[in-house]
């Protein structure tokens, strides 16, 4: 987006916005770049460019920006061997004219795949390890320019029953389709290839449900540090770890596990940053709008403080408003009860939450 238009929008902004937007006080990237930190979310590149007000929104306070879907394989490599670079590229000239970087999400995962890749990593793994190989380079060489950190592997972690993954599997790797066709060697396997295609790409394994202070978090917090350490030994290439940070309410949190998992991380020499920050509310929700999102406030205001007490300078959301979240729009983590989740820093008019305000007293602190 062209200043010209950055700068015409504050009179369309709505109430809340606009205060934001026309105060004197610094974005969330200002604040956080001043203290050593970075701040970012997710977006999606249609969002950009039809909704004006919500790039303006994300230009102010995002210093890294990470495409939801667009670097995902369905999008990317819809049919093999035809890759569809578009959106991403869309994602990635956006950050350029605003001056913000951009984090690749995802090279490999068990979910977003088109429709012929499983029956065809099934057909063998020489064609598994050609179909993976030819993928990743492909999608490093087209964004080398434009993307210095990738999410290589992204949800491989199984963990016992109760927690918050659907296919518990026997061992540290959770079961997919990658692992079936290429045995428990294939996360190493990604890695090395885009190592090789990119020797100076950050590569980063980014993970779920391993921050709240429940049996089954601790289990997986264990499983991680197993396969990490597994990969080192074995001097695989890994530079980050990535810390998704979809906080569910219902969940007791307490930082001392949580803590001391991700000193054990930065022990072994790796970076560790929070990725896709939100927060669902409990099963049982404040009598008020206020109190609700004082709430959500307060239980992510630990979360980060956790964070950066075990060393992680950068914090992404999973978004920045309620409009057109997966917290709404998708079935398996949407509430029963038709309520709709408050898990952002800006509500679904684009106005602030108290969210927002704690974003801005941590980055500050």
């Amino acid at each position: 987006m062209q200043r010209r238009v950055l700068l015409g929008l504050a009179g369309t902004l709505p109430l809340g916005c606009t205060a934001v937007a026309q105060s004197s006080a610094p974005g969330l990237r200002e604040l956080a770049r001043a203290r050593g930190m970075s701040f970012g979310t997710a977006v999606r590149s249609e969002k950009l460019e039809a909704d004006p007000i919500l790039s303006a929104l994300v230009a102010r306070e995002a210093d890294l920006i990470v495409p939801e879907w667009e670097g995902k394989w369905d999008v990317i490599q819809p049919e093999r061997g035809r890759f569809e670079f578009e959106p991403l590229r869309a994602v990635m000239r956006f950050a350029q004219a605003q001056n913000q970087r951009v984090r690749g999400h995802a090279l490999l995962w068990h979910e977003a795949m088109p429709r012929w890749l499983a029956p065809a990593l099934a057909e063998g793994q020489s064609q598994a390890q050609q179909i993976l190989e030819t993928h990743i380079t492909t999608v490093l060489a087209e964004t080398r320019a434009g993307i210095r950190d990738w999410d290589v592997v992204n949800e491989v972690i199984a963990a016992p029953p109760g927690g918050d993954n659907p296919t518990p599997g026997s061992g540290d790797l959770r079961p997919t389709p990658w692992l079936a066709a290429l045995g428990p060697g294939y996360v190493e396997r990604a890695l090395r290839i885009a190592r090789q295609a990119d020797p100076t790409l950050r590569l980063t394994i980014n993970e779920f449900a391993v921050y709240s202070d429940t049996p089954w978090a601790q289990a997986k917090r264990d499983s991680l540090l197993r396969v990490v350490r597994g990969l080192l030994e074995r001097n695989c290439p890994l530079d980050a770890i990535g810390i998704q940070g979809h906080l569910q309410m219902r969940e007791p949190f307490r930082p001392e596990p949580y803590v001391a998992f991700l000193r054990a991380l930065r022990a072994l020499g790796l970076a560790v940053l929070i990725t896709e920050l939100d927060v669902r509310e409990p099963d049982v929700l404040a009598p008020t709008i206020e109190g609700r999102d004082a709430a959500v406030a307060e239980y992510a205001g630990a979360f980060l403080q956790a964070s950066r007490d075990g060393g992680v300078r950068s914090f992404l959301t999973w978004g920045l408003t309620d409009r057109d979240s997966w917290l709404v729009l998708e079935p398996g983590v949407a509430r029963r009860d038709g309520v709709v989740t408050r898990g952002h820093p800006y509500d679904a008019e684009l106005r602030p939450k108290p969210l927002r305000a704690r974003l801005a007293q941590f980055f500050s602190a």
